[in-house]
């Protein structure tokens, strides 16, 4: 079940893909933060142990925000796929504003 603050994160993020603004997939999303074309990195809670330490690691070296978020169905839901678990936004605003919704989301 979904409560508000999530279905206001997912709705953002689904627009941000509707604009073009996301790419998906580990290996994409890895080559994205390394060109620094990349804002935002999404990871689902359910992601593979070593799935988490390569992007944790990226994100960290390169200085890209990383959000971890419920798991892999919501983060596809949220874009219209399948189960994904990776998400980069690569643009800035979409990137700031779904930071900030996440953070509002994880205080309470």
């Amino acid at each position: 079940m979904t409560n508000m603050n999530d279905e206001a994160w997912m709705s953002l993020l689904g627009l941000a893909y509707r604009a073009r603004k996301v790419v998906s997939g580990e290996e994409l999303v890895i080559g994205e933060v390394r060109k620094r074309k990349v804002s935002l990195v999404l990871l689902s809670s359910d992601a593979s142990e070593n799935t988490v330490k390569k992007v944790t690691n990226k994100c960290t070296s390169y200085g890209v925000p990383l959000r971890r978020v419920a798991d892999r169905e919501s983060l596809g839901n949220a874009i219209g796929k399948p189960a994904r678990v990776v998400v980069g936004v690569t643009d800035k605003g979409f990137g700031d504003s779904l930071c900030k919704r996440l953070d509002e989301k994880s205080r309470g």
